[in-house]
């Protein structure tokens, strides 16, 4: 499955904005998805996860209550909104695909999509 983000920008802090990354090549409910980000010189960091009928979500501990991961299986679309987003959320943000249970590692992730910028100043 291809995934390509989308609905990156740049905001100032307490804005809210939408990503959205749209999979192709597969079939999308076969899926559970993450969302994940990344900073120049630091590790690739969880952010949150929603299973294939997106009846389950996950979250880090540093967004939960402002961000919700959301998916549209008819639109092979999962979502995510960002809240009351501060500069320390500025990063690349990836969605990824794996056809096992969601998990906070990167590793459990088979597809990965090429990222979408955020970049919150304050």
């Amino acid at each position: 499955v291809q995934l390509q983000a989308f609905g990156g920008g740049l905001v100032q802090a307490g804005a809210s904005l939408r990503l959205s990354c749209v999979a192709s090549g597969g079939t999308f409910s076969d899926y559970d998805l993450g969302w994940f980000r990344q900073v120049p010189g630091k590790e690739r960091e969880f952010v949150a996860a929603i299973n294939w009928s997106g009846s389950s979500t996950n979250y880090a501990d540093s967004v939960k209550g402002r961000f919700a991961v959301s998916r549209d299986n008819a639109k092979n679309t999962v979502y995510m909104r960002m809240d009351s987003l501060k500069p320390e959320d500025t990063a690349k943000y990836y969605c990824a695909a794996t056809s096992r249970s969601y998990a906070d590692t990167a590793g459990r992730y088979e597809h990965w999509g090429q990222g979408t910028q955020v970049t919150v100043s304050s």
